[in-house]
C-alpha cells in the first residue's frame, strides 16, 4: 500500500505521522513524503519515508498515484501553510481517488464539528487507527 504524507513549513506533523506509521506497520507500508518545501521533505525522510518529493508538481503527480493521503486538514485549503500550498496542490489532493486521513487541526479558519480540541499526538493516534482499518487491521 502506498501512503503519501503531505506537509509543509518544517514538516513536523508529517514527521510524527511517518514515525507512528513505522512504529505500527514497520516496512509493510510504502511511505512517500511530499513536502511543500525541502525542509518539510527532509524532516519526513529522516522519520523513515521510503522516498520523497518536493513542491507543487511532486504533490500533484503523486496524489493521483497513491492509495492513501495523510496530513493536516489544511492540505485541502489553497494558500494554507503560510501560502505554501497552491490551488493546484489542494485541487489534486481533493480530487484524488485515494482514501484521505486528515489531522483535524483547527487552523486556516476550518473548524470540524464534533472534533474536540486535543493534543496533536492524540489526533495522530486516531489517524493511525483509521489507517490500520484501511489496511485490513494489520
Amino acid at each position: 500500500m502506498k501512503i503519501a504524507v503531505i506537509d509543509g513549513q518544517g514538516g513536523g506533523i508529517g514527521r510524527v505521522i511517518i514515525d507512528k506509521i513505522r512504529q505500527e506497520f514497520g516496512q509493510d507500508a510504502h511511505v512517500i513524503a511530499l513536502g511543500t518545501n525541502a525542509l518539510a521533505t527532509a524532516a519526513m525522510l529522516k522519520a523513515g519515508a521510503n522516498e520523497g518529493g518536493t513542491g507543487e508538481n511532486a504533490i500533484v503527480v503523486n496524489s493521483g498515484n497513491v492509495d492513501v493521503i495523510m496530513g493536516s486538514i489544511a492540505i485541502l485549503v489553497p494558500d494554507s501553510m503560510t501560502g505554501e500550498l497552491t490551488d493546484k496542490m489542494a485541487s489534486a489532493i481533493a480530487k484524488s481517488k485515494a482514501k484521505k486521513i486528515f489531522v483535524p487541526l483547527n487552523k486556516c479558519d476550518i473548524y470540524i464539528a464534533g472534533a474536540v480540541n486535543e493534543p496533536l499526538p492524540h489526533y495522530i493516534d486516531y489517524c493511525i487507527k483509521i489507517l490500520k482499518d484501511i489496511m485490513g487491521g494489520k
